[in-house]
């Protein structure tokens, strides 16, 4: 178990602790919810920066490190849906392909082959990542403004249900095409699977 594949568990620890936190929807709770989520999105930098520096890429970290996205963002965007501040559909969308893609990653690991992230998936995660952060923090400002009971709140406010629901949109879109990008190149498993 070498230290990239240590911080990647750990982010994998830290999404369900983060949702906890997250979903309590009090100022406090969200600013502990904000902190986990950028200590998160820091090993997931720092992984991927050692491992290619020291050279110890691994087939576990090659399986996990994307899996550790897909719960950390599902987790977020869950609790987003819980609080209403997003529309449930593109979340459906974003999450079944997780899932679908997840599959598929099990399934050529069930063959002997690792199915590594493409360019479009990294800049999916890219996405997926920032909306979350741009939402978490948005929110966390408001709040904290509402609680010092700053002037400075009403003049921040804006649609943001429209404007994080295109956002998401985008990002879903760009998920989906990742999504038919494997299902095109593996093809061949799934075809096999279904004789």
């Amino acid at each position: 178990m070498n230290t990239p594949n240590k911080l990647t568990l750990l982010r994998i620890i830290i999404a369900p602790v983060f949702m906890f936190f997250f979903i309590i929807d009090n100022f406090h709770m969200q600013m502990v919810a904000l902190g986990l989520f950028v200590l998160a999105a820091l090993t997931d930098l720092a992984d991927g920066y050692y491992a290619r520096k020291y050279g110890v890429i691994t087939g576990f970290g090659k399986f996990m490190d994307p899996l550790a996205d897909k719960i950390l963002v599902s987790s977020a965007l869950i609790s987003f849906i819980a609080l209403d501040y997003v529309s449930p559909f593109p979340v459906i969308l974003i999450i079944g392909r997780e899932f679908f893609i997840t599959g598929l990653r099990l399934l050529a690991a069930y063959r002997g082959v690792v199915i590594a992230p493409s360019w479009w998936a990294k800049v999916k995660t890219f996405l997926q990542l920032s909306i979350v952060g741009v939402v978490l923090g948005y929110i966390t400002l408001i709040n904290a403004l509402a609680y010092y009971e700053s002037p400075l709140r009403s003049s921040l406010e804006f649609d943001y249900y429209f404007y994080f629901n295109l956002s998401l949109w985008i990002t879903a879109a760009v998920t989906l095409w990742t999504g038919i990008d494997y299902i095109v190149k593996y093809f061949y498993m799934i075809k096999s699977v279904l004789k």
